[in-house]
């Protein structure tokens, strides 16, 4: 399309044309239909035609929608994220060190998100978030990852490492990278796709969390997983739909149970793409917040809301003083009617 300055330029043309402008001083080589590039731009235009019908679904979901309470497989699939944590084969090498070893598999998903409404999503094992990877500081960590997507991806693990490690370099469709280091600092970490365009790998939902425990255990708790993501139907650079762990509104649909008394311990991520920050905010009660988690004795920040930009993470303690049912949401207004609010349920 040529450019027309008595048009108005759409927030994703724009963002178009200045990828266009900055890969043309290399020659434009990545631009080609046959490059990754390419392809994965051919991808978004294949998502745009998918999400059509989506977004009139969509538009049914406005401030008074009722969820419902049916367990669809979305919903399943985010209840279950809430509680499953996956710490690999663990074995000991000859020198006692412990490894652990995971697999991660990229694939081209359809994944349901709303009740009746999909997303034709790239995925880790086949959900948006990924599973989430946990370790003790110090373990050899080794990920065998298989691109069985039919687009170029990679794994960039936050955390200390060697650069070999770092998940900068594409993995082609059909092919294996094992990634291998010592898993450092303790705290709550995230791992994502690393490939241009960033926000198109990330908002088609390769990300994940990766927690390392410090080798000191914190304080028993029940522990819960939480990212917190966005989607975006008809790409115009502005998200439809929010969610924790995938699914619009899956905990108040099925609030989380609790014990009163008992400690809750929250590992909370945000991935939201095309929004500077996302926020958790908790209704008549306070938390502890732990920035990262890395250091367990740090002195925590005593609040009801908290602010993240996209791969900002942290660890919330929670005591529920008597039953009852605690709402959880974005304190923008916008996303907690769009999908991201849930309960606590407390019980004696």
């Amino acid at each position: 399309m040529a450019f027309n300055v008595n048009r108005p330029v759409s927030r994703r043309e724009a963002l178009k044309w200045g990828a266009a402008g900055a890969l043309g001083i290399i020659g434009g080589t990545l631009l080609s239909p046959g490059s990754w590039f390419g392809k994965t731009v051919k991808a978004m235009d294949k998502h745009e035609v998918h999400s059509a019908l989506q977004h009139q679904r969509h538009q049914t979901m406005a401030h008074g929608y009722d969820p419902g309470t049916e367990r669809t497989a979305g919903l399943d699939a985010a209840v279950k994220s809430l509680t499953q944590f996956d710490y690999g084969t663990k074995s000991v090498r000859a020198d006692g060190r412990t490894v652990r070893e995971y697999e991660l598999v990229a694939a081209d998903s359809t994944v349901e998100i709303a009740k009746g409404i999909t997303f034709p999503g790239w995925t880790f094992n086949g959900t948006i978030p990924g599973p989430t990877i946990r370790c003790t500081e110090g373990d050899i960590v080794r990920i065998k990852f298989w691109n069985g997507s039919s687009h170029p991806h990679s794994i960039h693990f936050h955390g200390i490492h060697p650069t070999t490690m770092d998940g900068i370099e594409p993995v082609p469709s059909g092919t294996e990278f094992v990634y291998e280091f010592e898993a450092k600092p303790a705290g709550m970490h995230l791992y994502h796709c690393h490939i241009p365009p960033l926000s198109k790998h990330i908002h088609k939902g390769l990300y994940g969390n990766f927690i390392i425990d410090p080798v000191k255990p914190r304080k028993p708790a029940r522990e819960l997983n939480m990212v917190m993501n966005g989607f975006d139907l008809d790409l115009d650079g502005e998200n439809e739909i929010y969610t924790v762990n995938g699914y619009a509104f899956a905990f108040q649909a099925w609030p989380i149970e609790v014990k009163v008394g008992e400690l809750v311990r929250v590992y909370l991520s945000n991935f939201t793409e095309f929004d500077l920050i996302n926020s958790f905010h908790l209704h008549a009660n306070f938390f502890h917040y732990y920035e990262v988690g890395a250091d367990p004795e740090a002195r925590p920040l005593y609040t009801d809301t908290i602010m993240q930009c996209q791969g900002q993470r942290g660890i919330l303690e929670i005591v529920f003083p008597e039953p009852g049912k605690y709402m959880f949401h974005a304190h923008q207004s916008e996303f907690a009617e769009l999908g991201w609010m849930g309960f606590f349920e407390a019980k004696a």
